[in-house]
């Protein structure tokens, strides 16, 4: 079984869904409520588990309701969550999240998310080492990325970085970094240059993913475009931590890069077909 470690954010995803949003000191009613899990690096992990991977996730939650609720949805689809640390005086991550008008309005309290430190991943080195691949995003500190980046460097694990949500990263963690996975946007905040140019400076290193577009990268030769999968699109949720998740999966697998990014389009297409992010992330089967 492949052996996954996601080194990330936990949060509770709180979604309000009303007719319209409310002015500055305007009270309107709610017409639906629902508290789901979420995070980029807990939506990833989920992901890898699902289609079959071992997965450790590393990461903190506060000894809150939410907390309970996050480290149990972990144990549902049996994902390692021992190195989830439960903290006191600090609440769980959440993003509250308000939908009308065909839009949405999101705050994010990054809560025991920051907290993810040095400290608390020297405690799972050895597990790291044995990985077949890390993967983490930005929302937890940029200090711990960082240094998570140069202990995989120097023992040779591959790490897939997702950098999400965009930050400016230092060129020395971008060179030691095995695979980075920005979208469109993304990757336009972080380079502030075209595409091509990025995609070709780093050959099968940058995967550029890019909705309805596919997804983009430079394989040495040429700039390769992978096709957006034609479906229905139900949600677009979760739609970058599936792809994530799954490409950390097939490369796992030992895929070649090509057919890993291949497979992973395909799941993050199975994904947009359902409403939410984790409970719209397939299984292995339901992709056959």
């Amino acid at each position: 079984m492949s052996e996954i470690v996601v080194i990330g954010s936990i949060n509770a995803d709180l979604i309000t869904v009303t007719k319209k949003f409310p002015r500055v000191g305007e009270t309107v009613i709610g017409e639906d409520f629902t508290i789901l899990p979420g995070g980029k690096g807990a939506n990833q992990a989920v992901c890898a588990a699902k289609l079959g991977a071992n997965v450790q996730m590393i990461g903190c939650v506060g000894n809150d309701y939410n907390g309970r609720f996050l480290k149990d949805n972990f144990a549902e689809y049996g994902i390692d969550s021992s190195s989830i640390h439960v903290l006191d005086n600090v609440p769980s991550g959440v993003a509250q999240i308000t939908i009308a008008d065909n839009n949405n309005a999101i705050i994010v309290v990054s809560g025991a998310n920051g907290k993810v430190t040095r400290d608390i991943v020297n405690r799972y080195k050895s597990r790291i080492k044995k990985a077949d691949i890390v993967v983490m995003q930005l929302e937890i500190p940029i200090e711990t990325v960082e240094y998570v980046i140069d202990f995989c460097y120097d023992n040779h694990v591959k790490v897939i970085l997702n950098p999400a949500p965009a930050k400016k990263l230092n060129q020395n963690i971008i060179e030691k970094v095995t695979y980075l996975t920005p979208n469109k946007i993304e990757l336009q905040d972080i380079y502030g240059r075209p595409k091509e140019e990025v995609l070709r400076k780093y050959p099968n290193k940058v995967i550029m993913t890019a909705g309805s577009d596919g997804v983009y990268y430079h394989d040495g030769n040429q700039l390769v475009n992978v096709p957006a999968c034609k479906v229905d699109v139900i949600d677009t949720t979760g739609a970058g931590d599936s792809f994530n998740g799954a490409l950390a999966f097939g490369l796992s697998k030992n895929m070649l890069l090509p057919q890993a990014i291949e497979f992973a389009n395909q799941t993050a297409s199975k994904t947009i077909q359902k409403i939410g992010a984790q409970t719209a992330m397939p299984t292995l089967e339901e992709l056959k």
